[in-house]
């Protein structure tokens, strides 16, 4: 597999290029592939930046969250601060309908609750808030109301699969039992893996999404290959 070393150096090239981290604050390990990302930021946002990132990293196979949280007293918000700002970003937001979510803070962090028609709102009513000065963590209950037949989301999904240029359909297998979706097959880089995810999780109806992708470096990078 790829070297340790390597990921090690391309994870801090690739949060050194993301112009709203600082890359001084990240620690990066490595270890068979899971890389470990350590410090402390100031916001939420920052830590869901440093994480996209690292996952952009070919030979990167999994992500070990560690950094933490840790807003300046010229920035603390209190509680109900907090609460009037992610309902104001939920109210603005045109893919969310904040009449269907609750929301619930307690020191800084975030619970979203409520039914919605599709993971699409579900993830929008998260990204809406990530950047909220004072939000330390999000807890996305929001759960996802079934209304289309398995055939009907296996159908959509493969339909997705093959449409997106960094997805490639035909090494992965979709299989749909009532509102839960089971991914299988091969795929190169984590960021496809999680990519797929994502797009199954689009479809309407799904509550639930097994990812058993496996991560299969191609051959033509042999020359990455440790011995």
């Amino acid at each position: 597999m790829k070297s340790n070393h390597l990921i090690q150096k391309e994870v801090m090239d690739e949060l050194k290029w993301e112009p709203f981290l600082n890359s001084a604050e990240i620690g990066v390990a490595v270890r068979n592939g899971i890389v470990t990302l350590s410090g402390q930021v100031d916001s939420y946002y920052k830590k869901v930046c440093a994480e996209e990132a690292a996952k952009k990293v070919f030979g990167v196979k999994a992500i070990a969250q560690d950094i933490q949280i840790g807003v300046s007293p010229a920035h603390a918000k209190a509680d109900t601060e907090i609460a009037e700002a992610v309902l104001n970003a939920l109210k603005w937001h045109t893919a969310v309908q904040e009449e269907k979510i609750k929301i619930k803070v307690d020191n800084g962090v975030v619970t979203l609750m409520g039914d919605v028609d599709s993971d699409f709102e579900r993830t929008s009513a998260r990204k809406a808030i990530e950047g909220l000065t004072g939000v330390k963590s999000i807890t996305n209950l929001v759960t996802v109301k079934s209304r289309l037949s398995s055939t009907g989301i296996k159908r959509k999904i493969e339909s997705a699969f093959q449409r997106a240029a960094s997805i490639n359909s035909r090494k992965i297998k979709v299989e749909v039992s009532g509102s839960k979706v089971i991914l299988s097959g091969s795929v190169t880089s984590l960021a496809e893996k999680e990519g797929a995810e994502a797009s199954a999780w689009n479809a309407d109806g799904v509550m639930e999404v097994e990812n058993n992708l496996e991560i299969m470096i191609p051959i033509e990078y042999s020359e990455y290959l440790d011995f």
